[in-house]
């Protein structure tokens, strides 16, 4: 294996987690509805909000990272859901859904041999897909390391 296949590899098993950080799939595993609105108190957030925030989030960099027409969007307020509950009993699950498949989009991305890991976009401002799948792991893992906490302070965590 070269070093490219091997550093694509490695990117993939880092936005898969399991390794030195939870996965998405472990954590968000049997989340009884009726705690997905619920903030422990001496925390800021909900299940929801996590779930809802990483979501965007990832979809937001995998914008970045495809589309040269990307226009930001306003940080924090576009970012976080408005309310603490999801909108609707289908909500939670259309958002692990879309999280999974943003994933898998972004690892596609990553595995492509055509695509120069190291080669800033040309829309930004010297970033690179090597880059925005580090940011995207980064994220997730601190996001599931808060979602882990809610879930502790919720006595639903195992």
């Amino acid at each position: 294996m070269n070093t490219d296949q091997s550093l694509r590899k490695h990117l993939i098993e880092l936005l898969d987690g399991g390794h030195a950080h939870a996965a998405f799939d472990d954590v968000v595993a049997d989340f009884p509805a009726k705690f997905y609105g619920e903030v422990p108190k001496g925390l800021p957030h909900s299940s929801w909000m996590l779930i809802e925030h990483m979501r965007i989030t990832q979809q937001d960099i995998l914008d970045f990272s495809r589309n040269p027409n990307y226009k930001a969007m306003k940080w924090p307020d576009a970012y976080w859901p408005k309310k603490p509950a999801p909108p609707s009993p289908t909500a939670w699950d259309a958002s692990i859904k879309s999280f999974r498949e943003d994933l898998e989009a972004m690892k596609k991305l990553v595995n492509d041999p055509k695509v120069d890991l190291f080669a800033q976009i040309e829309w930004g401002e010297g970033q690179t897909i090597l880059r925005e799948a580090m940011l995207v792991a980064d994220h997730t893992a601190h996001h599931l390391g808060q979602l882990i906490d809610v879930r502790r302070l919720l006595g639903i965590w195992k």
